[in-house]
């Protein structure tokens, strides 16, 4: 079984509503790095040298390949990626090797043959 790895990078009051979704589309667990900061096009606004940004929320999931694009696409959605600027981002990267994972192999196989 071959594994993909989404990193989100998501609004902290989004957290749980794409963590659901990402559920509902496969996951089977994720990781949440709390607190991250980041800047896009625009540098974040300041007021009296105090930084105004959004806190967010780094999530990792090992997903199995055959979902990942369909988990990636729901969590983007939910996310409102797209649609606001500024909301968070999503990619997914190859992962070469996992272990620890033996437990969810057995529970992916049979989601897996019915996605095929």
């Amino acid at each position: 079984m071959h594994f993909k790895l989404i990193i989100a990078l998501v609004e902290d009051d989004k957290t749980d509503a794409i963590m659901a979704a990402a559920r509902e589309e496969g996951a089977t667990g994720m990781t949440v790095i709390n607190h991250a900061r980041g800047e896009g096009l625009k540098q974040s606004k300041t007021f009296f040298g105090l930084t105004l940004e959004t806190q967010r929320d780094m999530l990792l999931m090992l997903v199995e390949e055959h979902l990942s694009r369909k988990i990636l696409e729901r969590i983007a959605k939910v996310g409102e990626f797209d649609s606001k600027p500024g909301t968070g981002i999503a990619f997914k990267i190859d992962v070469e090797d996992a272990l620890g994972v033996a437990h969810q192999v057995e529970t992916l196989a049979e989601v897996v043959e019915e996605e095929l």
